[in-house]
């Protein structure tokens, strides 16, 4: 981030910025970085379908990048994250949890096993320079941690016709979830991991930083043939609030663990160490809150911080919350006192107007992510 002779701090610019100028792109600040929230053509909506149906392409360059080299970088690494590193091998990504002592949220994010020696990884935007600087305190000698934050662009190609756009660009496609490939494209390296943050099959693309721009250019030409589109953050929000995939700064946090927002499925409880795990052992044993999918089942579009109520009484807040393209209705995630279960109804503080909600389990919509 620059700053301007006022002294106030401009924002990052991703390094197809121009590109999305050039759209046309709805653009805002997201995690300290100008980037597009939605394109003309139909917007949030129209962004969100193509996903869901065909194929869209996302700048996702925000994203942060780090490695971790040298002799039992992995070791390192799977003693301070929450998850087992141990359960995949190089070629594999996993997703994790860096807490700290408390066994709050810094952050979540993608580790990319390349090698025992040698681990990639794709933190949130606000949150690198904060996860580097864990990792680098706790480094033993002989371990390099490296922000590579502008050393790489990030692009994800997501939907039905993902492969075939893939394979019109020569790329690798067809591997396993949670897999990547480090490949070549024209002659660059780009790795291609079968990731995404939608809930569709798809792809996400890490060229170098100036690889960028060329990439993209390309598979905009690709995507037309399947009626494919740019697609902007807003989309990638509620593509991500229909799967239920939490939002770090709303579904986690440092004042939300990994209990509370039932990611334990994430924590790798029978390592012998990692950040936080005595603080979450403690409250695995007794949570006080938890998150939950409500489904709205009145008018309304639940947003952030509204209030849930079950007969008269408080029982938590909205965490996250917007309107279903795909279902045509209001959907949320909550956290809520432990005893509330699936299948309950509740009501959303909506603008001072009660909306019927029915507690579920997410997703909320059903898609085949996993599927070879």
């Amino acid at each position: 981030m620059t700053t301007t002779t006022s002294g106030t701090a401009s924002p990052m610019l991703s390094p197809l910025h121009d590109r999305h100028v050039a759209l046309g792109a709805k653009m805002a600040d997201f995690g300290g970085w100008d980037m597009p929230i939605e394109y003309p053509g139909g917007g949030v909506v129209a962004e969100h379908t193509a996903v869901r149906e065909r194929v869209g392409i996302f700048d996702v360059s925000h994203l942060g990048k780090a490695s971790v080299k040298g002799p039992g970088a992995a070791d390192f690494v799977n003693s301070c994250f929450t998850n087992d590193l141990r359960r995949i091998s190089p070629g594999q990504a996993q997703y994790t949890l860096c807490c700290d002592e408390s066994g709050g949220v810094v952050d979540d994010l993608i580790v990319y096993l390349k090698a025992d020696d040698d681990v990639f990884l794709i933190p949130n935007a606000a949150n690198t320079a904060e996860v580097v600087r864990r990792l680098e305190a706790a480094a033993p000698a002989g371990i390099e941690v490296a922000n590579l934050h502008d050393a790489h662009g990030i692009i994800a190609v997501q939907g039905t016709n993902s492969d075939e756009v893939l394979d019109a660009l020569g790329l690798p496609t067809g591997h396993d979830y949670m897999s990547f490939d480090e490949a070549e494209w024209q002659g660059r390296p780009v790795i291609v991991c079968r990731t995404g943050y939608t809930g569709e099959r798809g792809y996400e693309l890490v060229p170098s930083w100036h690889d960028t721009p060329a990439l993209w250019d390309a598979l905009m030409d690709v995507i037309g043939t399947y009626d494919g589109k740019p697609c902007g953050l807003g989309a990638r929000d509620t593509l991500r609030t229909e799967m239920g995939y939490p939002l770090h700064g709303q579904d986690l946090s440092l004042d939300i663990s990994p209990v509370q927002a039932r990611a334990g499925w994430a924590v790798g409880w029978k390592k012998e160490s990692f950040w936080g795990k005595e603080a979450l052992v403690a409250e695995k044993a007794s949570p006080t809150r938890l998150s939950r999918g409500l489904l709205v089942t009145g008018r309304g579009i639940p947003r952030p911080h509204c209030t849930v109520s079950r007969g008269g009484a408080q029982i938590g807040e909205v965490t996250s919350g917007t309107f279903s393209p795909t279902l045509r209705q209001g959907i949320a995630l909550a956290l809520l006192d432990p005893d509330v279960a699936e299948g309950d109804t509740v009501e959303i503080d909506v603008r001072g107007r009660n909306v019927e909600a029915q507690v579920v389990k997410p997703p909320f919509v059903q898609v085949q992510v996993r599927e070879p």
